[in-house]
């Protein structure tokens, strides 16, 4: 088989390769390895497959969660995909998840726990049509607003205390964009890294405002796992995040072809123009590598950011006072 770094090993060179550059690969973890086999996973996404997952992706096309050890089958979501009951039923052993939702996991006292934060930055942008006075947020207050179900529960709240938006401009998110394209008054949601380029096909070079550049501290692409996972299975815990990380770093900076063909086998409307786009996209807006990744590589999280949103969401009226935020993530699979 091929590794990530390109070159043919054996089952038996890989584990070697492993005992020698990774920490987690100890003579006890090898000695499981060759004893049991793989150890199956599943991962919940929360949309279909797009650059947003592509670390998955890399880490499943290029052999990475097998070189841990794993056996990782990517679930993908979709629009009427309700994430969190499936997770909440245990029939998967990971998901997507993002800030404001694992905060409210917390608030709610339900058993779920985030590991890593892949993405530092948020992907929702609100998009607006050129030329209509629509160019900044504030501009927005008042006027129609497609939103997602999703949106309403998390994002909306923080514009609402922020820019002063109300529920009376919200209108229902569309599948598509007809409407908008022939409604100049009307701004939509989206995602950074896929929309612009279909509105720009669809002849609007749409004004983009990206949430995370306004103060949005959200994570995004969120690790979220079972609490009974994270205190009884550690070590499983511990090589999902690495070899996910792992996937991220290549997909990113070497060869993004397993990723990419993963994705177009999962999500056919995928091609390599919109792989192309959301790649750069990405790597231009430091998603996965700026804010705390910054410093101590991709996955990682900090209190500090933990708290600065949970009370910017709680200035706003988004999230009551008083949560112990704690309960709801942490470090310990990112102190490397």
């Amino acid at each position: 088989m091929t590794s990530s770094q390109g070159f043919v090993v054996s089952r038996r060179a890989t584990l070697g390769v492993l005992a020698g550059a990774c920490t987690m690969a100890a003579p006890a973890f090898l000695r499981q390895v060759q004893a049991q086999g793989l150890t199956k996973l599943a991962y919940q996404t929360g949309w279909l497959a797009g650059t947003d997952k592509a670390g998955l992706y890399q880490a499943v096309g290029a052999g990475i969660y097998k070189d841990y050890g794993l056996e990782v089958e990517i679930r993908s979501g979709g629009p009427q995909l309700n994430v969190n009951q499936i997770f909440l039923a245990r029939k998967v052993d990971f998901a997507d998840s993002d800030s404001f939702r694992v905060l409210n996991f917390a608030r709610e006292g339900l058993p779920a726990i985030a590991v890593a934060a892949m993405g530092q930055k948020s992907l929702t942008a609100l998009f607006s049509h050129p030329g209509v006075g629509n160019d900044s947020l504030a501009a927005l207050k008042g006027k129609p607003i497609q939103v997602s179900a999703i949106g309403r529960q998390t994002y909306w709240n923080w514009l609402k205390g922020k820019y002063g938006y109300s529920d009376e401009q919200m209108r229902p998110k569309n599948p598509n964009y007809g409407q908008f394209l022939v409604t100049k008054d009307l701004t939509v949601e989206g995602f950074v890294n896929t929309e612009p380029i279909e509105m720009r096909r669809a002849g609007v070079d749409p004004v983009i405002h990206v949430l995370a550049d306004h103060g949005y501290e959200n994570y995004s692409s969120v690790t979220l796992a079972h609490p009974h996972m994270v205190a009884e299975k550690p070590d499983v815990v511990q090589r999902f995040v690495d070899a996910t990380i792992k996937g991220w770093r290549t997909w990113l900076n070497e060869d993004p072809t397993p990723g990419n063909e993963g994705i177009k086998r999962a999500n056919p409307n995928m091609n390599d123009e919109f792989l192309a786009f959301g790649r750069k996209t990405l790597k231009e807006r430091g998603v996965f590598d700026s804010g705390d990744a910054a410093k101590m590589g991709i996955g990682a999280m900090s209190d500090a950011r933990w708290k600065s949103f949970y009370d910017s969401m709680v200035a706003v009226g988004a999230m009551p006072a008083g949560i112990d935020i704690k309960r709801g993530y942490t470090l310990q699979f990112l102190k490397k």
